[in-house]
């Protein structure tokens, strides 16, 4: 019942661009010959299961499989509570966090980060046909109002509670609950990053609608323990070279269908 991309598309992609895996180079991450990535797997398109709910697709899935193979290493994900996720990479639980982390002022005083890859925009979502007039979160007094806990849209959402808007808060543990609960017309309304909404609302028989989207003032980066330079340097030089072949922006169309990573990089 999640709405997302096809599992096909993405691991044809990804066989274009991950093919076996060499050695460890450099010993720069905790375990041998491996990228261990903290992810937070319920958060379509970027990471979630597949039909099996075992394996791990996504925009980031391929991504972070893109890097190890670039470095050198075999992609190793561990599937972390996003309330946990941060304090994971302090403690070495994993080398890095590609989990669609917003680089914030906040963030960066204590983490390191790589260059962005993605832009990112808060978005509205209501029901088709609903009764709701709202068309920005500053509409939304009176509102039930779902969002993922502990991610940019709840600092969105506290920043308005701050200036004056009532609304109600409900918020989740994954993205997928608040549209559960939407579809179940248990809340009025969802703000949620746009490259969520973008692939729910995709559909052509999906009950969700796009009322607001806010400017691409975000941008995502790889996250890794404040002062990991050594692999901050080797995943960035990775990155680029993913950049500088075309295989984000591949890997954006095939997601997306159209381009969300090269303004990141403007």
């Amino acid at each position: 019942m999640k709405l997302k991309i096809a599992a096909l598309s993405v691991a044809a992609l990804v066989s274009g661009l991950y093919v076996g895996c060499a050695k460890q180079q450099g010993g720069l991450t905790i375990e041998n010959g491996a990228l261990t990535i903290g992810m937070e797997i319920g958060y379509p398109p970027m990471e979630y299961y597949d039909a099996d709910g075992k394996t791990p697709i996504g925009f980031d899935v391929s991504m972070g499989k893109a890097l190890a193979e670039k470095m050198g290493l075999q992609a190793k994900f561990v599937d972390t509570a996003w309330d946990g996720i941060f304090a994971g990479v302090d403690t070495g639980k994993y080398d890095c966090i590609i989990s669609s982390v917003t680089v914030t002022p906040e963030r960066q005083a204590v983490h390191s980060f790589t260059k962005p890859y993605i832009a990112n925009a808060q978005a509205l979502v209501l029901l088709k046909g609903s009764q709701v007039r709202a068309r920005s979160p500053e509409e939304t007094s009176g509102l039930g109002v779902a969002y993922q806990a502990e991610t940019t849209s709840d600092i969105y959402m506290a920043k308005l509670a701050d200036q004056g808007v009532s609304f109600t808060p409900y918020e989740y543990d994954k993205v997928m609950n608040c549209f559960d609960e939407l579809r179940l017309g248990r809340v009025d309304a969802i703000v949620c990053d746009s490259l969520v909404a973008v692939d729910y609302i995709a559909p052509a028989d999906t009950p969700f609608e796009i009322v607001w989207q806010g400017p691409a003032e975000e941008v995502f980066a790889i996250c890794l323990k404040k002062g990991n330079d050594a692999l901050t340097t080797a995943l960035d030089k990775a990155l680029d070279e993913l950049f500088a072949e075309g295989a984000i922006l591949r890997l954006s169309r095939d997601v997306f269908k159209i381009d969300m990573v090269s303004a990141a990089r403007k």
